[in-house]
């Protein structure tokens, strides 16, 4: 079977990755499934883990923070801010819980605080349109 591209974009890193056969991830309708030739396709993908096998029947894992699937001519792009791959789903699992469970309280931390700021600029600038 002849396979498709999986290329991987982030914003610290890009692969392109030959001879897939099939990709499971998931969106917020479920699980779903693409494989060579498959019709036009695109989805928001989930915190999690997808996984992907490659010709040579091999699976991999790949943990995203949430991305964006458009698969067109055999081709797939997955665009993300981060990601991570590994042959072992248990470490891959392990890291992704550790790691981007961090960097997701993290960016919740910053935009609670963008929201402050902006709440507190907008009182500033409704003090100063009193004055």
């Amino acid at each position: 079977m002849s396979g498709f591209t999986l290329n991987l974009l982030a914003t610290d890193r890009s692969e392109c990755i030959d001879g897939v056969t099939s990709f499971v991830g998931e969106d917020k309708s479920g699980s779903f499934g693409l494989l060579p030739g498959h019709e036009r396709f695109m989805t928001v993908l989930g915190f999690g883990l997808a996984r992907v096998r490659r010709t040579d029947d091999q699976w991999e894992y790949l943990g995203f923070p949430g991305g964006l699937l458009y698969f067109l001519g055999n081709e797939c792009r997955i665009s993300t801010r981060r990601y991570l791959r590994d042959t072992d789903v248990t470490r891959i699992a392990g890291v992704l819980s550790r790691e981007m469970l961090e960097e997701e309280r993290a960016l919740d931390e910053t935009r609670h605080k963008l929201h402050r700021l902006e709440a507190e600029m907008l009182k500033r600038l409704a003090e100063l349109g009193r004055e």
